[in-house]
């Protein structure tokens, strides 16, 4: 059984990801369409790459992963074929190869687009859908298009060190309303050196003393803040949502300071 994601900005009333599936199992057999997520915010290479980097890694080796985030086409615009760490992806030249890993490794090959007219519109369905069962059709990686080194490569957003301060940035809002940062536990942990801290939100309107284990250790609608499953520190509310309570969205600042 071979794999083929899916991760757009499509809403999740509209055809394209049925036209998209449909495309792929018509050409390949023995092959699985999966959505990572079709609620993308419009257009959000970061939130794209968020979903696909903590989700692509846990599918089989010789996966195909399908990003249809802002592959709309450009005069300059090109579509990409990346091999990255046994995964492929598939995607438009818009910085995100950057932002999925271990891009210094990636061999990337610029894929031509097929299917007319409506390849300008759709490339998704025209050029994506047979590029990926070409891929698990067994169809050498070379073969699909020409080598490049010139992509875009967006800079993941690093969490700053000044003083006793690490000052970090939230990246993601999950379903529940919590607000995942791109504060490490190997930072914290490594700069912290086990010295008390005060977790700050929203400037000094809110703040945080320990970490949680679990979410269950705090009374419900009380703040807590842990460490998740991604080792990202992560800002919550327990039974209650960190972004409508507190106002937080992506970009907002969240700073540890030790004393």
């Amino acid at each position: 059984m071979h794999f083929v994601t899916l991760t757009t900005d499509w809403n999740k009333d509209d055809f394209y990801t049925g036209a998209v599936t449909g495309a792929i199992l018509s050409s390949c057999k023995e092959v699985q369409v999966i959505t990572l997520s079709n609620s993308i915010r419009s257009y959000s290479v970061s939130e794209a790459a968020f979903i696909v980097r903590n989700s692509c890694y846990h599918f089989p080796n010789g996966s195909v992963h399908i990003i249809a985030v802002g592959s709309e086409p450009s005069p300059e615009g090109r579509l990409l074929a990346a091999k990255i760490d046994g995964h492929y992806f598939l995607t438009a030249d818009n910085g995100i190869l950057g932002l999925l890993g271990d891009a210094e490794s990636a061999e990337v090959v610029a894929i031509e687009r097929t299917g007319g007219n409506l390849a300008e519109s759709f490339p998704a369905l025209t050029c994506f859908s047979k590029t990926a069962c070409r891929i698990i059709q067994g169809d050498s990686f070379s073969t699909l298009g020409t080598p490049v080194t010139d992509y875009k490569k967006q800079v993941p957003l690093r969490a700053t060190l000044d003083n006793n301060t690490i000052t970090g940035t939230v990246i993601y809002i999950d379903s529940f309303g919590n607000a995942i940062t791109n504060i490490t536990r190997e930072l914290f942990d490594r700069f912290g050196m086990e010295r008390k801290f005060t977790i700050y939100v929203q400037s000094k309107h809110y703040r945080i003393t320990r970490l949680n284990r679990y979410y269950s250790e705090t009374t419900g609608g009380d703040l807590l803040a842990l460490f998740n499953s991604i080792d990202l520190l992560e800002i919550a509310i327990r039974n209650g949502s960190a972004r409508d309570l507190l106002n937080l969205n992506t970009d907002s600042t969240i700073r540890v300071e030790f004393s």
